[in-house]
């Protein structure tokens, strides 16, 4: 595996990291099966941070691919990429402070918390596909 690939091994984790993440929610809801939930957020927060890892070593090694779409789809993209690089950023201490209250066996804190960091991580594990889609596969 080269540097160039990093980008499509980012997709497939966010893709991972969504797909444990609406197990968990499944699980915790539907079964309230609390060992099974568990175990899909930590994978959903290890395909995360495998993500965090490649994304940086990519981006560090290749720098910036720029947009090249003209028009609406150009709008749309930024509007993308602006609202899931701004929640990216405020969902770290968000993973971290609901992880560290499940931990701590602080159950109604981490549910207060979960139902605020569940979309946000959901939609930008979701986001971070798109941009993907839009800078790799379906470019201009």
């Amino acid at each position: 595996m080269s540097v160039r690939d990093l980008p499509t091994l980012n997709a497939c984790l966010n893709g991972a990291a969504a797909v444990c993440l609406l197990l968990g929610y499944w699980l915790i809801k539907v079964r309230q099966d609390e060992r099974a939930h568990k175990r899909a957020m930590l994978a959903a927060t290890a395909c995360s941070a495998l993500f965090l890892v490649s994304y940086l070593t990519y981006h560090a090694q290749v720098g910036s691919r720029p947009y090249q779409g003209t028009g609406t789809i150009r709008i749309v993209y930024f509007a993308i990429l602006i609202s899931h690089t701004i929640l990216a950023a405020v969902n770290v201490p968000m993973i971290v402070t609901t992880l560290v209250l499940a931990f701590r066996g602080r159950r109604e804190r981490h549910r207060k918390w979960a139902r605020r960091t569940f979309p946000v991580w959901l939609y930008v594990s979701l986001t971070g596909i798109v941009v993907y889609l839009m800078l790799y596969v379906f470019e201009p």
